[in-house]
């Protein structure tokens, strides 16, 4: 199983930005805790990262010629700015889940619309860097729920 972890904007500056909000881990930090966490379910991590808009759209289309079975996304302000990315992950047909390090609802009013939550499978906020690792954990879970075993004769 392969699931694709993809940080939005801004994401790189994690461990210098705001660590009320987000402590203090850096986005390699992050990584590493995702990919032991990986490494422990038996799931091929892919993690990227980027501040421009295009360039995770562009990501997000290669999916479809990837083999990768469920994304997490942590799209950071585009969340709650760009219908463009939500009509891009709206296109594929695996499991989404949103994530987020903060409380998006207990934050200013504009953090409080996700325009991706309604394309995702579900969305994930304020456990800090925990929110990633039960994002994983919830895209692993609904990969192998929609794995059909296949059928064995004697």
């Amino acid at each position: 199983m392969t699931i694709l972890v993809l940080h939005g904007v801004n994401l790189n500056m994690f461990g210098k930005r705001d660590p009320v909000h987000y402590g203090t881990a850096t986005l390699e930090d992050i990584n590493a805790t995702l990919h032991d966490l990986a490494k422990s379910l038996d799931i091929t991590l892919l993690t990227f990262q980027t501040n421009h808009e295009g360039e995770m759209i562009e990501r997000i289309h290669h999916i479809l010629q990837e083999s990768v079975d469920a994304v997490v996304i942590n799209a950071g302000a585009w969340t709650h700015t760009s219908l463009a990315l939500a009509d891009a992950l709206a296109i594929l047909p695996i499991p989404c889940v949103e994530v987020h390090m903060s409380n998006i609802h207990a934050r200013e009013s504009i953090r409080h619309t996700s325009l991706l939550a309604p394309v995702v499978s579900g969305s994930i906020v304020g456990f800090g860097v925990e929110s990633y690792c039960l994002g994983l954990r919830a895209a692993c879970a609904l990969v192998k729920k929609t794995i059909k075993p296949v059928a064995t004769h004697p």
